[in-house]
């Protein structure tokens, strides 16, 4: 597959069939990912690969606290706290356009909550990655995790499966460092869900527009 092709279909996939992926593999795409750009050479990378007898026993301890609404201290924002109109419209937009797909409306929150748990459940995929990384790194690091995550997605398009970056486990760091027993000097940056697209999930309809290249393209020559 060349690579702009692999770009091109690269995207955030919310519906997994529940066939296995080889373990052998999910360690193969984890390592040939490895060779992402990283400023000095840091690899400020941690990847637990969770699946089979873990993944479902992960899977029940956030239903549980999904039924229980239980909540935690986040590990950092997610969107920043002043955002500017334009990416909030954004925001917006994605959200309408998904929820479109699904079939339910705005005021329906119940039913958007309901919808959201799923990420949770890692939209039914046997298998994720967690990406973790040191708590005294900075924004370039964690610029090289975004760099070690996109290669991770387009080498398994490559390999014919789907992903979806989430990082709502920001929400719940407490639990996941606990499950994964992360040493007290690193911290969860997000989670990745991986497997084969369910072609009859409505969600995976929905595609993310963006923003027309004047508003972030510039040339000098």
């Amino acid at each position: 597959m060349e690579v702009s092709a692999a770009v091109e279909a690269r995207r955030s996939v919310r519906g997994f069939l529940d066939t296995p992926v080889e373990p052998a593999l999910l360690r193969a795409l984890a390592l040939k990912a490895a060779r992402a750009a990283t400023g000095g050479n840091l690899q400020p990378w941690h990847v637990d690969i969770v699946h089979g007898a873990s993944m479902q026993r992960l899977k029940e301890i956030m239903r549980g606290k999904i039924e229980r609404r239980e909540s935690e201290t986040p590990g950092y924002d997610i969107y920043p706290r002043e955002m500017p109109e334009a990416m909030k419209q954004r925001r917006f937009e994605i959200g309408e356009i998904l929820y479109g797909h699904l079939g339910i409306p705005r005021e329906d929150r119940r039913a958007r909550a309901i919808w959201f748990a799923r990420n949770f459940q890692f939209f039914g995929a046997p298998a994720a990655y967690f990406v973790t990384v040191d708590r005294r790194m900075g924004p370039p690091q964690w610029a090289d995790l975004g760099m070690y995550l996109q290669n991770l997605m387009l080498l398994a398009i490559e390999a014919g499966l789907a992903t979806c970056p989430q990082e709502c486990w920001a929400v719940y760091p407490q639990t996941v460092e606990a499950f994964l027993g992360t040493p007290p000097e690193r911290m969860l940056f997000c989670g990745v869900a991986i497997g084969f697209e369910d072609a009859e999930e409505p969600a995976n309809r929905a595609r993310s527009p963006r923003a027309a290249e004047a508003e972030w393209l510039s040339e000098f020559s």
